[in-house]
């Protein structure tokens, strides 16, 4: 596929600016290699033990003290992938800009209060001050990141904003979240009373600068990649219900961010929140045979839950900054990346990116 002609494109969303922080690196460039590079952060959790006895395997950041939890621990992940995200724009002139933050939030579950929100709010407005403006945050798990997304785009196109700050974070290395996790079947273990279709736990953080390209260019910042669709949706076949679930949803989700594909162009990369569980990739299954001529190939996907463990709310972004850097660096196999996430109560969301990929 030949590299995108950047002039010729209209206007649209632009990622000018991205942070990372994962179990596989402090950044977003180490996180991204690590990813490309198949490496595992899997290991034991230092006393957590499963009811066959064994250690729980999760990915876990080794640098944060293990009994850091709440939102302690999310703004521990948080923080250092917004001020990565801010670094590079932070000489650009963006004071008289209108800014905001969208945050992707887990969705209600042990080892998180009901007021996780309010707590990270107080958070960000201590450390950042008014730098950031409002924060609106998207408690949806897995999908929240993309939600956040979607939003934010709007806000751009919408001229009510200038720049905003798209971000996700979530944890459950918690021992309340891990207890909870195996109490549903869904925790990963190899022993015979293990389960093998469970997920690796994880957690993690990323940050994206989004601004409307004629913003940017009047900053002097040049965009990595462009927003060309975002798309969301609700399934009413969710997991952990009497249902068989066969991607109506995420269909939809799908098709709504692939409206922003331009004519005789086809999704080279994509990013998911596969995780093992046979549920996503069933869903994934069947959305994918109704849109596979929007793909060059749908099932050459990328899974990093196979090397930072299952990280829900920080999944999307961190998945649109894994195709930001392929293009930057040039090994994505393509212009058209596609990002997806499916949530336990229903959410579904997908964004459509055209990177920087050079030749």
């Amino acid at each position: 596929m030949p590299t995108w002609n950047w002039p010729e494109m209209r206007e649209h969303a632009v990622i000018v600016a991205m942070g990372a922080c994962t179990p596989l690196g402090r950044d977003v460039w180490a996180s991204a290699a690590a990813v490309r590079a198949g490496i595992s952060g899997f290991v034991q959790h230092p006393y957590m033990l499963d009811t066959a006895g064994e250690p729980m395997r999760a990915a876990i950041a080794p640098w944060l003290d293990i009994g850091l939890d709440g939102a302690d621990r999310l703004a521990a992940l948080l923080f250092p992938a917004i001020d990565e995200a801010l670094a590079p724009v932070s000489s650009a002139s963006l004071a008289p800009l209108r800014m905001a933050i969208a945050l992707g939030l887990p969705s209600a579950r042990p080892g998180f209060p009901e007021s996780l929100p309010q707590q990270m709010r107080r958070r960000l407005q201590h450390h950042y001050g008014d730098a950031l403006g409002s924060a609106a945050c998207f408690t949806a798990g897995h999908a929240a990141g993309l939600l956040a997304m979607q939003a934010a785009v709007n806000k751009l196109e919408q001229g009510t904003l200038d720049v905003c700050l798209v971000a996700g974070v979530d944890s459950y290395i918690a021992p309340l979240a891990l207890e909870w996790l195996e109490g549903c079947s869904q925790l990963h273990g190899a022993g015979p009373s293990n389960n093998a279709w469970g997920f690796i736990p994880g957690e993690g953080a990323a940050a994206l600068v989004l601004m409307r390209q004629a913003k940017a260019r009047a900053s002097g910042l040049q965009p990595l990649a462009h927003v060309l669709g975002t798309g969301t949706a609700m399934e009413d076949k969710r997991i952990k219900t009497q249902t068989v679930c066969i991607g109506e949803g995420l269909t939809q989700a799908f098709r709504n961010a692939l409206g922003g594909l331009p004519d005789g162009t086809q999704i080279s990369d994509v990013y998911c929140d596969l995780n093992g569980e046979p549920y996503r990739a069933d869903e994934f299954g069947f959305t994918a045979m109704r849109t596979q001529a929007s793909f060059v190939a749908a099932s050459g996907f990328v899974a990093p839950a196979d090397c930072w463990g299952d990280v829900a709310a920080a999944g999307g972004p961190l998945h649109l900054c894994l195709a930001t850097v392929a293009g930057c660096k040039g090994y994505s196999r393509g212009d058209m990346a596609l990002a997806w996430a499916s949530s336990e109560h229903g959410e579904r969301a997908a964004t459509l990116l055209a990177t920087a990929r050079r030749n």
